[in-house]
């Protein structure tokens, strides 16, 4: 199980797998110059959805696909600080799979 963890350092923010640092995934699309974010939606937020959509499902097209709701159910929510495993991950992919009640 991967761990994905997100900080606001006096350095910048940090993301990172199992305390390597997480690919950008610009090589599947670049929705923003400016780097990873979280709490709101955007180009930035969006782009740390695609990011860990990747890395964890293995799938460029899949996570391309997933990545706008995902930013908005997930990642527009996180904490300045957060941690999210594999779990976690399968678990909003699940709660977006299922029909509007």
């Amino acid at each position: 199980m991967k761990t994905y963890a997100g900080a606001r350092t006096i350095d910048g923010i940090k993301v990172t797998v199992d305390g390597r640092p997480l690919d950008e995934g610009y090589d599947i699309q670049r929705f923003t110059t400016m780097g990873f974010e979280w709490t709101y939606e955007g180009g930035e937020p969006r782009q740390l959805a695609l990011a860990l959509l990747a890395d964890h499902l293995g799938n460029d097209e899949r996570a391309l696909a997933l990545s706008e709701p995902f930013m908005k159910l997930v990642v527009a929510d996180l904490d300045n600080d957060w941690l999210l495993n594999s779990s976690d991950i399968d678990a909003a992919l699940e709660r977006m799979s299922e029909p509007d009640s």
